[in-house]
């Protein structure tokens, strides 16, 4: 099975074949945040670190779209809306709350957290585990509700 990299290359000559100017494009500024990430650390990323390029691009993308619909520029919201659904292809399935509350519940009961000062030792743990299957934001909120409970 290919790489998500190796992936995202086929997909965006693809995409140039098929004269898909919004994929096309979405793919190269992908292709490019990864080839930046890899320049930059001057080592070329493994399946877990283009996961978490991938992540952080869908997060811009989705803090985009909240800032257009509040500015009133429903046309840009659009265009990264677009955008955000080829992004999210190239993630993993994503797990239920069901699924992520019970690692949770798992991964404090392991540790022994008990208040907020544990917090960093939940989320150190969960990461591995969770990293582009979930939405870290949320996985975070979650555990600060079980903490604090």
């Amino acid at each position: 099975m290919a790489s998500t990299k190796e992936r995202i290359a086929s997909d965006a000559i693809q995409a140039m074949r098929d004269k898909n100017a919004v994929r096309k494009d979405t793919l190269r500024m992908l292709r490019a945040a990864i080839q930046r990430r890899e320049v930059d650390e001057r080592t070329e990323l493994d399946e877990a670190q283009v996961l978490t390029v991938i992540e952080k691009q869908v997060k811009q993308a989705r803090d985009s779209i909240s800032q257009f619909i509040e500015g009133g520029r429903q046309d840009l919201a659009d265009k990264e809306q677009n955008e955000l659904a080829v992004l999210i292809e190239y993630l993993p399935e994503q797990m239920s709350a069901e699924e992520i509350n019970l690692h949770i519940k798992s991964v404090i009961e392991q540790t022994g957290a008990s208040s907020m000062k544990d917090m960093g030792k939940v989320m150190g743990a969960l990461k591995p585990l969770l990293q582009g299957k979930a939405d870290m934001a949320a996985v975070s909120k979650s555990i600060k509700d079980q903490l604090l409970v």
